[in-house]
């Protein structure tokens, strides 16, 4: 999958590309199809945060960052497939985000059957610490870092929000708020024991003791950070439900929590977000209301 996503990268002016062991080289000036970044932005292919092929992320800069909030975001494919390269994680995103003086970064992860959930969880968060590391670096702000996922993505970000354990395992502080797109793992205990799709026990398994430690509704014990959680409408295992008892759980331990129900399709809440129209405002309203451009 990866050479075939790679084919798609057209470079036509460039320095060294930046390999882990030369961090401190110039970055490289992307031009790839779909994507309409700003004159002058500037983009780290590959970064390394761990020590397999599969921690890795891209760094996209916008021009002259200062202070620069940044947004982290973990691709889907149900635990086992994926890639941060694919066009509906990154294109509008980076187009509209960049834009707006954000980093934005997109992460692999390690998979399964190497990684079962809980592990790719812990890889998000050595991500988020090396993010948090190196941002006054990028001319970024590691104090207004906002994660984001889809999918699969999303339960993983989702977890880390209310399991701090697992962050701080990582070396990694806290960040300023979440973007869940599009999960139905929530409430893992209740997806497990009703009607659901079979990726779910080839990534859960069948212990509940193992449900348990995934789900982020039964993680949920304190204030997390905010949280902003968009469900399809469409989707046939009717996520929105879910994700409203989970913002009213949220809501009840003091913290903040918003539902944005969409009529769009699970891949179309990844690839349409950024597009101009009023869903991506209500993701900018949300930011806005945390200081962020």
């Amino acid at each position: 999958m990866r050479s075939c996503i790679a084919s798609v990268l057209l470079f036509v002016s460039f320095s060294a590309p930046v390999l882990p062991q030369q961090q401190d080289a110039p970055p490289i000036r992307l031009v790839r199809r779909g994507l309409d970044l700003p004159p002058g932005a500037t983009f780290f292919r590959d970064m390394a945060y761990g020590q397999a092929s599969s921690q890795i992320m891209d760094v996209y800069l916008p021009p002259n960052p200062r202070n620069a909030p940044i947004i982290l975001m973990v691709h889907g494919g149900g635990w086992r497939i994926g890639d941060k390269t694919l066009s509906d994680v990154v294109v509008n995103k980076a187009n509209h985000w960049l834009r707006r003086g954000y980093v934005f970064i997109s992460a692999d992860n390690r998979l399964l059957p190497s990684a079962r959930p809980l592990e790719q969880a812990q890889d998000v968060a050595k991500a988020l610490s090396v993010v948090q590391a190196k941002a006054a670096s990028w001319g970024a702000d590691p104090n207004r870092i906002v994660l984001m996922g889809h999918s699969a993505g999303a339960h993983l970000v989702d977890l880390l929000s209310t399991s701090p354990s697992l962050v701080a395992g990582q070396g990694a502080k806290s960040w300023l708020a979440t973007v869940s797109l599009d999960t139905a793992t929530l409430d893992l205990m209740e997806t497990m024991q009703g009607p659901h799709y079979r990726l779910y026990d080839n990534a859960f398994g069948s212990d509940p003791a193992y449900w348990n430690q995934n789900s982020p509704m039964q993680q949920l014990t304190r204030t997390p950070m905010p949280m902003f959680l968009i469900c399809s409408t469409i989707r046939p295992d009717h996520p929105c439900p879910q994700a409203e008892r989970f913002a009213a759980k949220v809501k009840s331990l003091g913290g903040r929590a918003m539902v944005l129900p969409q009529n769009l399709s699970h891949m179309q809440v990844n690839a349409n977000l950024g597009l101009p129209g009023a869903y991506t405002d209500a993701v900018d309203a949300f930011l806005q209301k945390l200081g962020l451009p």
